[in-house]
């Protein structure tokens, strides 16, 4: 892959966050940047974007320990209550012979939520280090990572619908405990770090003009 091109940032263009119209970026001293089409502020890069990547990711780590730890959920079957976390009600499932469901929100409540971290990370530590490798391979997997990231609320789709469904009195009961709402929150949590990642600062040094 050639490097040697030049950005839309050589001259002086950026794209309006907000209705991605193409404008020409002035300098501080001619006036105030801001797009001629929705008058939003146009600024080069996403301010402060790594920090606040950085933070919401930490944050999201330190909540995917209780998330997994606490129950998820309450199951009451004729006045007995079990309580169950993301990984034991797996292997319930996978015990009740519902192996396909199983793997569905292992995947979606297990994996993806540690690769998204990891790669945020990895993404994160690459820009810091001011890295040149792979700056297309990268961008891919930011992409990847941003789009996918939203699955993991399936665990959470699960046990709502299982709250709103099964209300049978004594019979049975579900109820969803604190440990979805941690869930939630981690997956909220990595969609805003990823959010406030700023792909474009991948290319900044593999295109020489990082500023």
């Amino acid at each position: 892959m050639n490097l040697n091109m030049r950005s839309a940032d050589t001259f002086n263009l950026v794209s309006c966050p907000m209705c991605s119209l193409v404008c020409h970026r002035v300098s501080e001293a001619e006036g105030t940047n801001a797009c001629p089409r929705c008058a939003t502020i146009l600024h080069r890069r996403k301010e402060n974007s790594l920090e606040r990547s950085l933070a919401l990711l930490v944050a999201a780590l330190i909540l995917y320990i209780p998330a997994n730890f606490l129950p998820i959920m309450t199951v009451t079957e004729m006045g007995r209550a079990q309580s169950d976390t993301i990984v034991s009600g797996v292997i319930f499932l996978f015990e009740s012979g519902q192996w396909v469901l199983a793997l569905l929100i292992f995947f979606a409540s297990v994996v993806v939520p540690i690769l998204k971290c990891l790669t945020l990370g990895f993404l994160l530590l690459t820009v810091r280090l001011k890295s040149k490798w792979r700056p297309m391979d990268r961008t891919r997997l930011y992409r990847l990572t941003e789009k996918i990231g939203r699955w993991s609320m399936v665990d959470i789709y699960v046990v709502t619908m299982l709250v709103a469904l099964v209300k049978l009195g004594a019979v049975a009961t579900i109820e969803a405990e604190s440990g979805a709402v941690f869930f939630g929150a981690v997956v909220v949590l990595t969609m805003f770090a990823a959010n406030a990642f700023d792909p474009r600062l991948i290319w900044d040094k593999a295109l020489d003009n990082g500023r």
